[in-house]
């Protein structure tokens, strides 16, 4: 029997779980150990410089296709491990002078010095002084492509092995059938460990369940079937849920489905190898945990798009009990995602970063989170920025009909020359109910 801080009590039920499985997240502010805390960027990717402020817990990073969004969160894992999740960020060619710059306050709640690093082109890297960082607790990241990388403080930190690796990088099919690194197995992957779990009645399969439960889309909570075997000539059982009154197997269910599955194990095998390590160390498991997650909406449903976020910081509870908040950084497209965190955020702790472009430059916004309501509202904000939230020919339509009513012909589009082809244009387009038409004064 393990205890405390991590862990497991007699019952096999991880400390807290009931009790975190259906409570409201905790909007108000609490104790706030790890974080980063700055990044300042200088000639790197698509920028000449740039700055952001990364607050205490929520940080939600929004705009257009291609200005940055996935290079901050890679550049927000490289700060917080010193190693790179994708290919290390580059100058524009001919640029000699590129730069990066960050702060992290690590476990004693002491912000560190600011760390510079330098681009040293004969080598391609960002080299960093040969000293003990700031350890910033355990770093997950969840990549766009389906791929996870964790950097565990009790097996990654300030590495004195050089056979130890710097990280753990998982591509998509390696967090389902296992991950091996120079020859050593360190993890079976999604569907050996779960079976493993399941038929050992192992406390991990426990705490797999329990993740599971909060992370389920909203009125649909998932529930751990019974495993099959279901490939001809294959040697091993796998696992299945059960879903619309029957036991599917994980390998066969959607891509959003399978999506969640794999967070949620994740987490649980992440969470489950740094207490071994730690405990073959002789320390107490870290209770800090960075969050990095790239477009959470992926594959999901509406109704999920809206609890996904919610439902990871629940998730990082069940996992540890109580201890202090994460830290989640995400970038998303989704105005649902954005929605979901309006009864959470706090702007002494959250914050909205809006990366823009003006006069070729990106740009980023900060400080400027507002209440919009609902997801159509979100969509014609400051942060995603449509003009209307409707098919681009309904909106087209609308404009000339605008147009036409405070008679300016200057304005009127190809095709939408006068009253009757912009009145047609509205019945095709709109419908009977839309908000529109008591506006229309054709």
């Amino acid at each position: 029997m393990l205890c405390a801080r991590g862990i497991l009590t007699f019952d096999g039920i991880p400390s807290g779980v009931h009790k975190h499985l259906t409570r409201p997240l905790r909007p108000e502010c609490q104790e706030l150990k790890n974080m980063l805390k700055s990044l300042h960027l200088q000639n790197l990717g698509l920028v000449d410089e740039l700055r952001v402020s990364w607050a205490e817990r929520i940080s939600l990073i929004v705009g257009d296709n291609g200005l940055g969004k996935t290079f901050l969160l890679d550049l927000a894992w490289w700060a917080l491990t010193r190693t790179w999740a994708s290919p290390i960020a580059l100058p524009p060619p001919g640029r000699r002078d590129a730069s990066i710059e960050y702060v992290v306050k690590g476990a004693t709640g002491k912000t560190a010095e600011p760390v510079r690093s330098t681009y040293r082109p004969e080598a391609q890297a960002c080299p960093l002084k040969a000293a003990r960082p700031t350890m910033p607790g355990i770093v997950i990241y969840v990549r766009v492509d389906g791929g996870f990388s964790v950097w565990d403080p009790a097996r990654n930190y300030w590495r004195t092995d050089p056979g130890r690796p710097a990280a753990y990088h998982f591509q998509s099919n390696e967090v389902w059938d296992g991950l091996t690194l120079n020859g050593v197995r360190v993890c079976e992957g999604l569907e050996r460990d779960w079976i493993n779990w399941q038929e050992g009645n192992k406390p991990q399969f426990k705490v797999l369940e329990a993740v599971l439960k909060v992370l389920s889309a909203p009125g649909e909570s998932f529930q751990v079937g019974t495993p099959q075997r279901i490939f001809l000539g294959e040697g091993r059982d796998r696992p299945t849920l059960r879903m619309i009154n029957r036991e599917i197997p994980v390998a066969l269910v959607s891509s959003g489905v399978r999506r969640i599955l794999a967070l949620a194990y994740f987490l649980v095998w992440a969470w489950q190898e740094h207490q071994v390590a730690a405990s073959l160390l002789g320390k107490d498991p870290e209770q800090r945990f960075v969050l990095l997650f790239d477009e959470p909406e992926t594959h999901l449903h509406p109704r999920w798009q809206r609890a996904v976020l919610p439902s990871l910081l629940r998730a990082v509870d069940v996992l540890r009990g109580s201890g202090p908040q994460p830290q989640l950084i995400a970038a998303t497209h989704a105005p649902l995602v954005a929605a979901s965190l309006e009864p959470l955020f706090n702007p002494a702790q959250d914050d909205l970063i809006h990366l823009g472009f003006i006069n070729r430059q990106v740009t980023v916004t900060q400080g400027h989170w507002a209440k919009q309501g609902d997801a159509s509202n979100w969509l014609v904000s400051e942060a995603f920025r449509l003009e209307q939230a409707r098919s681009i020919d309904a909106e087209r339509a609308i404009e000339a009909a605008e147009a036409f009513m405070r008679g300016d012909a200057s304005a009127l589009p190809q095709g939408l020359h006068d009253q009757q082809s912009i009145h047609t244009a509205l019945q095709r387009l709109l419908a009977a109910g839309d908000p529109f038409w008591p506006r229309r004064l054709l």
